[in-house]
């Protein structure tokens, strides 16, 4: 799936720095020119709207701590950010509630199974497992504490437009496609509340859940909400902190071990990042302290990940120096001049 690109190693950035912006604009530039013809993977059709979307759309964008962006093809293009938008929502929970608190209620480990088991639940006691699958994130939207479902839909909205540095708006027409068609959703809110895993209505809970998912982003929007988790919680855009920094280093954490679904494994082992995929086609990938990439194209693997996607950031992890478990050795002498 991953193609290891030969990366000159004068390209790569030692750990803790990205290069000069006018290269990183460069290959950006690269990794869109490399992928833009590739036509592998099928559109998500199980959700009807998202079966017609353009599947030559791709666009490209990396944004570091600092607000810079680097952007090729379709970065305006918006498309619905489906369950990109669980890695938010959590970090906005933990935020509210604590480590401990969504800890307990909702786990940390990989389920092994598809984002919409069924079976991972039964298999496990009733526990949803982590927050990036299906079940775990209909578990962690009712936990934004709110009297009421419309509150708690306004402060989800609110909430990740802060992350995105903008107002994101509900895309209607995914909303009731998805509504219409989520069944599978309703039946894992209900089993989690027969295990007292919910405790608000079950059904309203799964309708936030569904709007949630239907908010409009763009490519660009994603590396903006990655790059406020890779700068400790502060937006690069318009400096607001949204989370405090022990909570990115949580959200980053389960990213890493869940955010792929079941392929989490290997992305880590061959793209080294923390990042989360929608089954539109979106995908966000962290670089702790440097930025992130944001990425759009809607031709899906089995596993709901875009190919083209994946491809661009595997090319940029080992270009721009991002892989959290890469190191280059420095020599004695650049040792020693660091500590003069």
């Amino acid at each position: 799936m991953f193609e290891h690109d030969a990366v000159d190693v004068e390209q790569r950035a030692l750990t803790g720095a990205l290069p000069p912006r006018s290269h990183v604009a460069e290959l950006v530039a690269e990794a869109h020119a490399r992928y833009a013809g590739l036509d592998e993977g099928e559109v998500a059709d199980y959700i009807p709207v998202l079966g017609a979307a353009d599947p030559a759309r791709f666009g490209l964008s990396v944004v570091d701590i600092e607000g810079t962006s680097h952007e090729v093809g379709g970065v305006g293009d918006t498309f619905s950010i489906q369950s990109i938008s669980k890695a938010f929502v959590f970090a906005l929970v933990c935020e509210e509630l604590g480590h401990e608190a969504v800890h307990d209620r909702v786990g940390v480990n990989n389920t092994g199974l598809a984002f919409n088991s069924v079976m991972a639940i039964e298999l496990n006691g009733g526990s949803p497992m982590n927050p990036m699958v299906n079940a775990g994130a209909i578990a962690t939207t009712a936990l934004v504490p709110a009297a009421s479902a419309e509150e708690r839909w306004e402060l989800v909205r609110g909430g990740l437009s802060r992350f995105a540095g903008r107002e994101l708006e509900l895309d209607n027409t995914v909303y009731r496609s998805e509504a219409e068609t989520n069944h599978r959703n309703r039946a894992i809110g209900r089993l989690l509340q027969s295990y007292g895993r919910l405790d608000p209505d079950p059904l309203e809970t799964v309708d936030v859940y569904t709007r949630q998912c239907a908010l409009s982003v763009t490519a660009h929007d994603l590396a903006v909400m990655g790059a406020t988790l890779a700068a400790g919680g502060v937006n690069p855009a318009t400096g607001e902190q949204v989370v405090s920094a022990e909570v990115c280093r949580d959200t980053l954490t389960v990213l890493a071990s869940c955010g792929m679904y079941e392929r989490s494994g290997e992305w880590l082992f061959e793209i080294g990042l923390p990042a989360k995929s929608g089954v539109s086609g979106g995908i966000v990938a962290v670089a702790p302290g440097k930025g992130a990439v944001g990425t759009y194209s809607p031709l899906l693997d089995p596993a709901g990940n875009s190919i083209r996607g994946q491809r661009a950031c595997a090319y940029l992890s080992r270009a721009l120096g991002l892989n959290l478990f890469a190191s280059i050795h420095r020599g004695a002498s650049e040792l020693e001049a660091s500590h003069v």
